[in-house]
C-alpha cells in the first residue's frame, strides 16, 4: 500500500511558489508494475522523490507498509567524493545489509567499473554513475524499485544486462517505472498512472495509460 494523503508540494520562485501538487489524495494500487507517464515538467522525479522519503512534501504524508528502492537515476544516492567501494558500502548500511563484504563484492562485479570503482565518484564519466546507482539498488531486496530512465543509460552490452536484472528482480517484487521508451515500459509494465496538471489517474490496461498520455 502507497498512499498520498492531502500532499502539497512546491518550490519557492522569483514568480512566487510553483505549485506540482496540490491537496492531492491518491492511492498507488499494489501488486502492480506500473509507467509513470506525464509530460517534461509535470512532476514525474518530484513524485519519484517524495515516494521514497528523499524529499518532503510542504503539506501531507506519504503513507506506506513497503520496503521502497531510492529513485534509481543518473546519479541519485551517489555521493561524489566517497569511491565506488565506500558508496556501496554506505548505502548498504543505511539499508540494513547484513553482510557488507558480500554486498559490497556483488555491487562490484554488477557495475563494471574496474580500478574506478576505488576511485572517487567525481572523477567517473557520465555513464559510469548510474552503473554504480543501478547496481547498489539491484544488490538490494525491494518490495518496490523506483527506475527513473536509467536502464537507458550505458551501452547496449550494459542495457541488456540491467534489463535482465531488473526482468529477475520483477518476479518478486514490483516495478514503478518513468521513461520515454514505451516499449521498455511495455516489457516492464502492466498498467500506467498518468500525471497531467497535479493530478493521478491510475489505468489498469497499460495502453488505455499510453494512449491517455500520448492524447495530451
Amino acid at each position: 500500500m502507497i498512499k498520498l494523503n492531502n500532499i502539497t508540494k512546491y518550490y519557492p520562485s522569483k514568480l512566487g511558489n510553483q505549485y506540482i501538487f496540490k491537496d492531492l489524495s491518491f492511492e498507488i494500487p499494489s501488486g502492480h508494475n506500473i509507467a509513470i507517464l506525464g509530460s517534461n515538467g509535470a512532476g514525474k522525479s518530484t513524485l519519484f522523490r517524495l515516494l521514497a522519503g528523499s524529499e518532503y512534501p510542504n503539506k501531507g504524508s506519504v503513507e506506506t507498509d513497503l520496503n521502497l528502492s531510492w529513485p534509481v537515476a543518473l546519479t541519485t544516492g551517489i555521493h561524489g567524493q566517497m569511491t565506488g567501494s565506500e558508496n556501496a558500502r554506505f548505502i548498504g548500511m543505511i539499508n540494513g545489509v547484513a553482510d557488507l563484504n558480500l554486498y559490497e563484492k556483488r555491487v562490484r562485479t554488477f557495475a563494471q567499473l574496474g580500478a574506478k570503482f576505488d576511485l572517487p565518484v567525481n572523477t567517473y564519466s557520465s555513464g559510469m554513475k548510474p552503473r554504480l546507482a543501478f547496481a547498489c539498488s539491484m544488490g538490494i531486496d525491494f518490495d518496490v524499485y523506483l527506475i527513473d530512465e536509467v536502464t537507458s543509460v550505458g551501452d547496449a552490452k550494459f542495457r541488456q544486462k540491467t534489463k535482465q536484472a531488473l526482468t529477475a528482480k520483477s518476479n518478486n517484487a514490483n516495478v514503478i517505472m518513468i521513461s520515454h521508451e514505451m516499449d521498455e515500459l511495455r516489457h516492464f509494465c502492466d498498467s500506467a498512472i498518468v500525471l497531467h496538471k497535479g493530478q493521478l489517474t491510475f489505468y489498469n490496461d497499460l495502453e488505455q495509460g499510453i494512449k491517455h498520455y500520448q492524447a495530451l
